[in-house]
């Protein structure tokens, strides 16, 4: 796994240098770290609210949202407002945010207590997302919001390439119903399997049932982009049926 002594790899990876290493550190820096090498008196210490990436997070989750909104109307001048804001999320949500996180190897530098490693916890869509939108916080610190402009339009400038307005014209959810009904089938259901996380971070776990059976999952920071995601996943099993 990538130590700290590694963070100049990463730099190169990300397309950013830090003028201040410790918030790279703390971006990569999970809650279970924290309080797993502070003892029970050192953990109501508020500080160490400020040595885990949760506020970083909080902070990059409207970076991330401010960069991409500005992309996306420099990209369709003459969209409306509610397909500018369906284009977002597609672009902003648990399962793509996930995905980039890992493109960038940043599950290789999480720092995790060995519970949450025990769990899975580098590979969770979660903590994944979570860490790249700690990441921009950190950059839009260190560096100011002209760097995290840059540096997430980079990131995300193949995705953009090939976004249309398009692929808004039906939602995940529309077409999988749509789908199957074409082939004499019921509706899906979606059901809720968790939700967790602090009130300002949740995050929540449905599951998608095709003839009363569970085909796949998907997590989102609401129901509506859990269960699109979940639609997403339906769609590309039922490619194979075998998988089903």
């Amino acid at each position: 796994m990538g130590e700290a002594q590694d963070y100049p790899n990463l730099e190169r990876i990300i397309g950013y240098h830090f003028q201040n290493p410790e918030l790279l550190a703390r971006a990569l820096t999970h809650r279970s770290f924290v309080y797993e090498n502070n003892n029970r008196r050192q953990r109501k210490n508020p500080k160490l609210n400020a040595s885990h990436y949760e506020r970083l997070e909080f902070l990059g989750d409207a970076v991330v949202d401010l960069v991409v909104g500005h992309l996306l109307i420099e990209k369709f001048p003459e969209a409306e407002e509610g397909d500018l804001s369906r284009l977002r999320a597609r672009l902003v949500n648990v399962h793509s945010l996930a995905q980039l996180a890992k493109s960038l190897n940043l599950h290789l530098f999480l720092r995790l207590g060995k519970g949450e490693e025990a769990t899975g916890g580098r590979d969770k869509p979660s903590i994944l997302a979570d860490s790249y939108e700690a990441l921009c916080a950190a950059v839009y610190l260190d560096g100011g919001f002209d760097k995290a402009f840059e540096m997430i339009r980079k990131h995300l400038q193949e995705i953009l390439k090939n976004l249309s307005l398009d692929l808004i014209e039906q939602d995940y959810k529309t077409k999988l119903q749509e789908m199957l009904q074409a082939q004499g089938g019921k509706p899906p259901r979606y059901r809720l399997v968790s939700a967790s996380g602090p009130d300002h971070n949740k995050i929540f776990e449905i599951e998608v049932l095709i003839s009363q059976k569970p085909v796949a999952q998907g997590s989102g920071k609401s129901k509506k982009e859990a269960e699109q995601t979940a639609a997403q996943r339906a769609l590309e099993i039922l490619k194979n049926p075998d998988k089903i």
